[in-house]
């Protein structure tokens, strides 16, 4: 694809790269990111399920420093999860609400030290969050500093992705457990490197400084892993029924619509739109997030309208053809109709039956 229609847009440290591998480019989230390659996104996604490592250039990622003798206070306002259970080493999924309840986004929160954390968000969300987190951060003795803009972001998932990363680092990787994550050292770059990812195998992710990400994508590729673009990336993630800004989660649903409870500690504290969760809780949610597998061929796409004994009860948030598992899709339904009723999904006008399941629609290897 000519770089002419990405031109307005930012590209990662490793852009270049990107388009010698023959990257399909996309505008996303603001950036010009790799669709998928030459093998196209149904081989990639089989390089990560089928035994393989993936390399995944995520950069396009916001990645936020929270430090202060008040970092933890800070944190424990401003997201969902409970921060005070982090150990030094660990890492947690969790939430940033606005006063309504609803989602301003999903982050992981690092803990580094009693007064340091570190946080990814999401890429449309960026500049949006930390006006947000710098907003609030004044009321307490807290710093938040966006080092995006300097920080590349790969992650490498699959069974030998450990192998290949151990080859680059005299660190004990098989010492990083599930949501934990070190800080080491990667061909003399200070790096955090955390045991988690978006794709439902083994896998790391990996911080970096900018100057760094070039030679290390050049060696993991030359260590056997392969470059994934964002249709295989999405093909994995929502095969996890993992949840996505925009689909899942957005500004119109709270965490009990979106089954996201789990995250939401109401026993720790005062936190932002902590009272509009707990009245929704006990009145009850408008719609609820299900799982959906079709019983004949078709594929589920996001927006197609789901129906229960006949009658319109909601629409798709994201779907897809899973190679292993045929038609699935997340889909938000009246909340009477979550589970009971018969399920159908309108494809090309006709309604294609459906069954409830339950997530991941497929196996998880993650090594808990």
């Amino acid at each position: 694809m000519s770089d002419l229609t990405t031109e307005n847009l930012q590209k990662t440290p490793l852009h270049a790269e990107h388009i010698a591998l023959g990257g399909k480019m996309v505008p996303f989230a603001g950036f010009s990111m790799p669709v998928q390659y030459t093998n196209g996104a149904l081989k990639e996604y089989t390089v990560v399920r089928g035994g393989g490592a993936g390399l995944f250039d995520i950069s396009h990622m916001g990645q936020v420093r929270v430090c202060g003798a008040e970092a933890l206070a800070f944190l424990q306002f401003v997201t969902t999860n409970d921060v005070s259970k982090l150990s030094d080493g660990q890492v947690q999924y969790s939430a940033l609400l606005n006063a309504q309840g609803t989602f301003i986004d999903d982050i992981t929160t690092y803990k580094i030290s009693a007064n340091e954390y570190y946080l990814c968000i999401n890429a449309a969300n960026r500049h949006k969050d930390v006006a947000h987190l710098q907003t609030q951060a004044v009321r307490f003795d807290a710093q938040v500093i966006d080092e995006s803009d300097d920080t590349t972001l790969l992650a490498l998932q699959g069974k030998t992705a450990q192998q290949a990363l151990q080859t680059l680092s005299d660190a004990d990787l098989e010492g990083i457990g599930y949501y934990k994550f070190a800080q080491i050292k990667i061909n003399d770059a200070d790096t955090i490197v955390s045991r988690t990812g978006y794709t439902g195998e083994d896998g790391f992710e990996i911080y970096l400084p900018n100057s760094a990400a070039v030679e290390v994508w050049k060696q993991l590729l030359d260590l056997g892993a392969q470059a994934i673009g964002l249709a295989a990336r999405d093909m994995l993630r929502t095969e996890m029924g993992y949840a996505l800004y925009g689909h899942e989660i957005s500004d119109a649903v709270t965490p009990v619509e979106a089954k996201l409870m789990w995250i939401t500690k109401l026993d720790k504290g005062g936190f932002i739109g902590k009272t509009t969760v707990e009245a929704r809780k006990n009145s009850g949610p408008e719609k609820r997030l299900i799982a959906l597998k079709l019983s004949e061929r078709g594929i589920p796409r996001e927006h197609y309208k789901v129906f229960v004994d006949g009658a319109e009860s909601g629409e798709i948030t994201s779907g897809m053809h899973s190679p292993i598992a045929g038609g699935i899709a997340l889909a938000y339904v009246k909340p009477e109709h979550a589970a009971q009723g018969d399920l159908s999904v309108q494809i090309r006008g006709k309604l294609v039956s459906a069954e409830r399941t339950t997530t991941p629609f497929v196996r998880s290897r993650v090594r808990k």
